[in-house]
């Protein structure tokens, strides 16, 4: 199983413990790692590799926002990195306590990737036909990602977990 972590973050992972499919041929990612998985699992296919289930838990999902959402979120990252990310940890928690996790160090480029990132049908629908088994994993009380428009969207395509009342983490207390 290959792992690949959020917006500034590391070793995360065990929060989605319960869901990992643990195989060797699992790709999986959370928000923005989803973006991240995604690419792997296409690099992998290419070159005639074997992939099973790929794995989106919470995926960044900002294709329905405006251009002004986007902007405010490049625009508080460069006035203060700091306050954005601390800020940015809290929401990912909220309704629920914040929790201690690992950071690593990031870019005003990874966040416009992260923001600006178009999921596209057409590629999904392209992983299935090789085989690959989509699992969507999304919390009905996110407050980073559209959880209703990531929904719809990817229904076409994978199998989507909606977990009630879990947050980004997919946390529910």
């Amino acid at each position: 199983m290959k792992f690949y972590s959020g917006f500034s973050l590391k070793n995360e992972h065990y929060y989605f413990e319960e869901y990992i499919n643990s195989s060797e041929y699992t790709v999986c990612g959370f928000s923005y790692g989803a973006i991240k998985a995604l690419r792997e699992t296409k690099e992998r296919l290419c070159e005639k590799k074997r992939v099973d289930t790929l794995q989106l838990f919470s995926p960044a999902f900002f294709q329905t926002k405006d251009e002004k959402f986007k902007k405010l979120q490049l625009l508080g990252y460069r006035k203060n990195q700091d306050a954005y990310l601390r800020e940015f940890i809290s929401l990912c928690f909220l309704p629920y306590e914040k929790k201690i996790v690992e950071h690593e160090k990031n870019s005003i480029e990874e966040l416009e990737e992260l923001l600006y990132y178009e999921w596209n049908i057409c590629e999904l629908k392209e992983i299935m036909r090789c085989g690959v088994k989509i699992e969507v994993y999304l919390g009905g009380e996110d407050k980073i990602v559209d959880v209703e428009g990531a929904r719809e969207f990817f229904l076409e395509v994978a199998t989507v977990t909606y977990i009630k009342n879990a947050n980004h983490f997919l946390l529910t207390n």
